[in-house]
């Protein structure tokens, strides 16, 4: 008789533990062991944590085992079971590991391989290869492709969270918080007796602080001190929410008609052609906001301006607004915008830029720069990549929870009657149009960060630390990346090769990407180094860069002032005679600025139970080989962490979003 120790961890979050039939199967070389119950009677095994023993005997030596079949039976209420993983013990006392990571749901049979990460030409044997081909129809069948928009990546076949399978969805923890939170916000942030005071203005700039005094950020307490502040107006674009649109100025664009006497006094002495030769004047456009149209809220038309706006890098290394003007086209009704206006005229123009720029933010750099594209990536993963191969093993951790957060943010929060749609001037069809206009001009190398400042021309741009951190960041992630491709793929042939892979990148660019076609990526890996460059941006995009353009929502929008959701007015035409008056009626109202207030903490608050970057509580991979390439990152991130903490101690504002111990491995938020 031989004995096999078998050893079966479930889950840990919420529910994960069953009181139906388990039953575990060994698959052998050749034999199969007896289906055997995993019930211990009168013991509460298979519950939420545990990692429970147990013991299969066969007569025969089951020779190298290939699968562990796992099956569930219901007994009397469906219960459904995560399962972490199964060891096996043989009888010569070798031990396999065998990772699941997955939920048993109804009267379901999976079987699951060994740990170590098999492309398909180290699948000889037709009993692997029928496995990966099987694994790969079911999965085509559970995630289809579908097109949300014309003109943008496709997503998830799914109407609402309800429609995903439980594999993809939150855990009980993650809903829980998720579902609660913005209640929370109304409550707690003292916000729910504003969110019906629907058209009513605040009596002046210092009314906000009737929906701050909660307010628990230092950086938002920072905002109110500072906002008005040039300095502090041109600082944003560097390391603010929305780092990604700032860029060098090598020449004044014809439509933006700037001179020197206009903004000599700015310069210090210089002319305007001197400092754009020296690298140091920076234009920011929001030309694709040009045409689209304003959100009609309540029968309350809301607006939006295209500005442009020029700045100047000081000797003191601060980035100067000195010139704005708030439409594409120029003339007399469009005036240019300088700091010597008065006060409001001033104020006004910037906050103007601040309210663009908040609608590029959340649908350019944040929905469709890290969101969209991390969703296709995710698709493309499980439908064209088992679990066994070793790019689904290094990708599947930074897909987690991104196929739920994407379908609640379609239903919920960019639906019809979503909060976009009630308080964002680009809300209803104005997202749809910025969205498109969006993907139309992303390209694969703006996707990767190196390639991208390289084209905004902002190497110059100091004390950038979004640039500095990012930078650090993906390099890191691109040795992690070279160094388990390079366990698997010894040479650019073996790359060539792997049919899966190629299958996956196609179905990403010929699917996810249809609608795209300006994208730029290549629809077959040829080197490694291809390989390796692409699965780099695929991870920055889904930790990092989301980090970048996530965490500080709720730090640079609570002060609404700020960072407008929404305008009430039209952009003025001239610069005279701009009154506080027009300023509040111009600003969100009450109720709009409750609900920014409550939305962006929602969005941007740190999270219960997060898995940063580096950190994997499931492991895929199993080979030691890999396991040193892991820890190595680990070790490397915490230098990172450590190097931006002491940056920071100098600095009177920390930048703090790019930190390891701040970024998640994936999007789920």
């Amino acid at each position: 008789m031989f004995t096999y120790k078998v050893t079966v961890a479930t889950g840990t979050s919420y529910y994960s533990g069953t009181n139906n039939y388990i039953y575990v199967t060994l698959i052998g070389e050749g034999r199969t062991s007896q289906r055997t119950n995993l019930d211990k009677w009168l013991q509460n095994d298979l519950e939420r944590g545990a990692v429970d023993e147990y013991e299969i005997k066969s007569e025969k030596d089951l020779g190298s085992i290939w699968l562990v079949q796992l099956d569930k039976e219901t007994f009397l209420v469906e219960d459904n079971w995560f399962c972490r993983y199964v060891t096996v013990q043989t009888p010569s006392g070798e031990t396999l590991h065998f990772p699941c990571y997955r939920w048993l749901t109804e009267d379901v049979t999976i079987c699951i391989r060994e740990g170590a990460a098999k492309r398909p030409s180290d699948d000889k044997l037709p009993v692997f290869q029928s496995h990966r081909q099987k694994e790969l129809e079911e999965r085509q069948k559970l995630y289809r492709w579908k097109v949300w928009k014309h003109k943008v990546t496709k997503c998830i076949d799914a109407e609402t969270e309800d429609d995903l399978h439980p594999d993809v969805k939150f855990d009980n923890d993650k809903r829980s918080d998720f579902e609660s939170s913005l209640h929370i916000a109304l409550g707690e942030l003292f916000l729910k007796k504003f969110v019906n005071m629907f058209g009513n203005s605040w009596n002046n700039l210092e009314s906000f602080q009737r929906i701050f005094w909660r307010v628990k950020s230092p950086t938002g307490n920072f905002v109110v001190s500072h906002w008005k502040e040039d300095w502090f107006f041109g600082y944003q674009f560097k390391n603010g929410c929305n780092p990604c649109l700032i860029e060098k100025c090598r020449e004044i664009p014809k439509k933006f008609p700037v001179t020197n006497d206009m903004v000599c006094k700015s310069l210090g002495g210089s002319t305007l052609q001197q400092e754009i030769q020296k690298g140091n004047i920076f234009i920011v456009d929001y030309k694709i906001l040009d045409g689209v149209p304003g959100n009609v809220i309540r029968g309350n038309q809301q607006y939006i301006a295209a500005p442009i706006c020029l700045l100047y890098q000081d000797p003191e290394n601060r980035l100067m607004p000195i010139a704005i003007q708030l439409g594409q086209t120029p003339g007399f009704n469009n005036p240019i915008f300088l700091p010597s206006d008065s006060e409001n005229a001033w104020l006004l123009a910037k906050i103007w830029v601040r309210s663009s720029d908040f609608q590029l933010h959340q649908i350019v750099s944040h929905l469709c720069g890290t969101h969209l594209l991390g969703e296709a990536f995710c698709v493309a993963t499980l439908r064209q990549l088992p679990a066994v191969h070793p790019v689904f093993k290094l990708l599947t951790p930074h897909t987690r929870y991104t196929l739920e957060i994407n379908t609640r943010a379609r239903s919920d929060l960019l639906g019809k009657n979503g909060v976009i749609a009630r308080v964002v001037a680009s809300g209803g069809a104005g997202q749809d149009v910025i969205a498109q206009k969006a993907f139309q001009s992303f390209t694969y190398r703006t996707m990767c960060l190196p390639h991208n400042l390289v084209k905004r021309g902002v190497e110059g741009l100091r004390e950038y630390y979004y640039k500095e951190d990012g930078l650090q960041l993906w390099f890191a992630i691109n040795k992690y990346v070279r160094g388990i491709a390079g366990l698997y793929y010894k040479s650019d042939q073996e790359v060539l090769d792997d049919n899966e892979l190629q299958a996956w990148l196609k179905d990403l660019v010929q699917e996810g990407f249809q609608e795209l076609p300006g994208i730029e990526i290549p629809v077959t890996f040829h080197t490694r180094d291809e390989l390796i460059m692409f699965i780099t941006m695929v991870i920055f995009t889904c930790s990092a860069q989301h980090a970048a353009v996530n965490n500080g929502q709720y730090d640079w929008c609570c002060w609404v002032p700020n960072s407008p959701c929404t305008m009430r007015q039209p952009p003025p035409t001239n610069k005279d005679e701009i009154s506080t008056e027009h300023l509040m009626e111009t600003l969100p109202d009450m109720s709009q600025s409750a609900v920014q207030m409550a939305f962006t903490w929602h969005l941007g608050r740190p999270l219960p139970n997060k898995v940063l970057l580096g950190c994997f509580d499931e492991d895929y991979f199993t080979e030691e080989g890999a396991k040193k390439v892991i820890a190595e990152f680990q070790e490397e991130l915490k230098q990172i962490e450590r190097e931006i903490q002491a940056r920071n101690e100098g600095l009177p504002l920390k930048y703090q979003y790019l930190q390891p111990s701040s970024i998640e491995n994936s999007i789920s938020i």
